[in-house]
Order: C-alpha cells, then sequence, then structure tokens
C-alpha cells in the first residue's frame, strides 16, 4: 500500500512554516490518539501516519530530502512509532521529542500544555512568610522587619553559574535540548539528559561561589508595612521578593501571611471586638459607672439597676476599622456578675439578714426568673406522672 503524501496528511500546503506543521500535529494527534478513540480501529493507524509525518517535516534535513526525493528520500529514517532505529539520541530542534510532550501533556492533563525549553528564562517560586501581630499593631497598622531565607542570584556569575573568563556550553549528548529519546519498535520513550540532568548546556568550569547553580542562599532583612485592620488570614503582597529566577527569568514574590496572637482582653470577630467586664453584685442590683478598656483607651459605660449577668452593651465605633475600608465596629461588652468570695461572718450574717428581708429563699417578686425556672420544673415532673 502506498503512502499519502505527508503534507495531505497534515493538511497542509508544501510552504507551510515550522510552526504551521507544529500546530497541525497536536491538533491531529489529539484527534486520532487510540486513548481518547477506544472504540475506533483505525485511530492507531491514523495517529501513526500523522506522526510519522510530522516527524519528517518538522526535522529540516529531513523536509528537504522528502521535498525532493518524495518517500525514498526518507525512507527507513522517519522512525516514529513504527521505523526501526533504538538508542538515545538528542532531540532535534522543534522535533518529534518536543512535540510529543506537547500532545501527551495536553491529553493527560500536563501543565501549560507544552515543555518549556531547558535553557528559557523561569520565573522564580513564590514564598511565604508567616507573620504573627499582636492585635494592637494590627488594628492601627505597623512597619515591621523580617528576616526572610532565599535564593538570589549569583553576583559572581551574573546568574550563568561559570566562572567568569569561561561560559557554557552546549551539551554534546542532547544538542542542548536537555532531554534524550530511547527508542525501541513502536515505543519511545523521552528522558531527561544523564549528561546536564535538564539544563541543556555544559559547564566546563563551574563558579566557585554558586557551584555552578548561578544562584546562592542569603537571608535579607525586609521592611514590611501592615496596613490598620488586617486580620488572621490576610496575606501582603512584596512584589519580586521571592525566589530568583533562572536563566535571566523574574523573581517570584513573597506573601506575608498574617495571624493575630490572642488577646488577654478583647476577641475579634470580624471588625467587632468582644470582651467581659465582671461587676460585683451590688452595682448589678443597684447600678452605677464602670470604667471598661478599648483600644483607644478607657471609656464610662453607665450599668442601670437590676442589670443581669449575660447583658451585652454596645460601644459603637470602639471596634476595628477594617482594612478593605469601611465604617469601624463595634466593642460588645458582656456583663459578668461576680459572687463575693472569702466572706467573714459578718458579712455572711450581713448577707443572710438580707436574705431574710427578700421573703427568704422563695420570693418570687425579686427573683422572677428563680421562681419561673422552678415553677416550670415542678410543672415538668407533674405532667409525667401517670
Amino acid at each position: 500500500m502506498s503512502k499519502r503524501d505527508y503534507y495531505e496528511v497534515l493538511g497542509l500546503e508544501r510552504g507551510a512554516d515550522t510552526k504551521e506543521i507544529k500546530k497541525a500535529y497536536r491538533r491531529l494527534a489529539q484527534k486520532f490518539h487510540p486513548d481518547r478513540n477506544p472504540d475506533d480501529e483505525t485511530s492507531a493507524e491514523k495517529f501513526r501516519e500523522v506522526s510519522e509525518a510530522y516527524e519528517v517535516l518538522s526535522d529540516s534535513e529531513k523536509r528537504a530530502a522528502y521535498d525532493q526525493f518524495g518517500h525514498a528520500g526518507v525512507d527507513g529514517q522517519a522512525g516514529g512509532f513504527g521505523g526501526g532505529g533504538g538508542g538515545f539520541g538528542g532531540a532535534g530542534a522543534g522535533g518529534f521529542s518536543d512535540i510529543f510532550g506537547d500532545v501527551f501533556g495536553d491529553i493527560f492533563g500536563g501543565a501549560g500544555g507544552g515543555r518549556r525549553h531547558p535553557n528559557a528564562p523561569a520565573r522564580g517560586s513564590d514564598l511565604r512568610y508567616n507573620l504573627e501581630l499582636d492585635l494592637e499593631s494590627a488594628v492601627a497598622g505597623t512597619s515591621v522587619d523580617i528576616r526572610v531565607p532565599r535564593h538570589v542570584e549569583c553576583e559572581r556569575c551574573d546568574g550563568q553559574g561559570a566562572e567568569p573568563g569561561s561560559s557554557k556550553e552546549t551539551c554534546p549528548t542532547c544538542a542542548g535540548h536537555g532531554q534524550v529519546r530511547m527508542q525501541q519498535g513502536f515505543f519511545a520513550v523521552q528522558q531527561t539528559c544523564p549528561t546536564c540532568h535538564g539544563s541543556g548546556q555544559h559547564i566546563k568550569v563551574p563558579c566557585h561561589k554558586c557551584n555552578g547553580e548561578g544562584r546562592v542562599r542569603e537571608t535579607r532583612t525586609l521592611s514590611v508595612k501592615i496596613p490598620a485592620g488586617v486580620d488572621t488570614g490576610d496575606r501582603i503582597r512584596l512584589n519580586g521578593e521571592g525566589e530568583a529566577g533562572l536563566n535571566g527569568g523574574p523573581p517570584g514574590d513573597l506573601y506575608v501571611q498574617v495571624h493575630i496572637k490572642p488577646h488577654h482582653i478583647f476577641e475579634r470577630e470580624g471588625k467587632h471586638l468582644h470582651c467581659e467586664v465582671p461587676i460585683n453584685f451590688v452595682d448589678a442590683a443597684l447600678g452605677g459607672e464602670l470604667e471598661v478598656p478599648t483600644l483607644d483607651g478607657r471609656v464610662k459605660l453607665k450599668i442601670p439597676p437590676e442589670t443581669q449577668t449575660g447583658k451585652l452593651f454596645r460601644l459603637r465605633g470602639k471596634g476595628v476599622k477594617p482594612v478593605r475600608g469601611g465604617a469601624p465596629g463595634d466593642l460588645l461588652c458582656k456583663v459578668v456578675v461576680e459572687t463575693p468570695v472569702k466572706l467573714n461572718e459578718e458579712q455572711k450574717e450581713l448577707l443572710r439578714t438580707f436574705q431574710d428581708s427578700l421573703g427568704g429563699t422563695n420570693s418570687a417578686h425579686h427573683s422572677p426568673k428563680k421562681s419561673g425556672f422552678f415553677d416550670g420544673v415542678k410543672k415538668f415532673f407533674e405532667d409525667m406522672k401517670p
């Protein structure tokens, strides 16, 4: 059976450039891949045909031979999925190895739809720094100095990895592509180059400061401005303060993760603050005036007569002004009536006299909640009787 014209297989004109060839192959390889067409018996043959056409047309030498002599000029060279030739071989520029990785990355969920060239600039990694702040600093805003360990570009070799006066050379094993291909019959496996470990370049004389990496580890002190109103979970981004990039790529960013320490008085809930205010039972019964703390200082809080424990008093605007704008929150003061302790005999007798003056322990007039509770308990047990 005669082979179809490779340009026809890929649906291209003879003057198509490398970019058009690669685009056509990606589209057709994904369309005919056997894993995407398990019920189509012809998909494997179509996939092999498309791959063979691409392997020839993407290689300038093979393409020139094919354009001049047709299939006779490349028979035995188009290994693809059906050819012979095993062993290791460098992946030609724009050749089958690159597109093999591209297509299988797309089919099986690879990131980004293509293998990055080993010598292409790469952005540095982002870093995270966990910062603990006290509540006062978080509410008012502040500036803090932090020490961040990270990789920075080596100044001695300007990030090249080679000792000044020497230079990098193209890896002889993979011809600078960082990967080699082992092919045995139908199967082809692409692996990281064992000589350059994927960099595509060989350094004869590594920089003695960075040992050829192009980056060194250092700890840098940074001043971070904390805006007023930040809360636990907020992140502050410092552009370009992450890890240094590779091959001249830009640095990553530093994210300062904020965590607010527990406070001994206040508890924060969004833009509102909560606190408990203990009062003695005399002030609770007769009323009075107390000084309560806020983040702005002390304020007077009027306690009305007959105040019960658990009552909330709202001080408007004494909470936190949100970092993203808006009105400040409130301070919610919860009253807790404190029972006196360490009483002497005289004080205990006075309390007994006071209790008798209320009508004893069963006074419903002065303790309506207590009376109502026990009336409910009594009715509950009466309803349970048969």
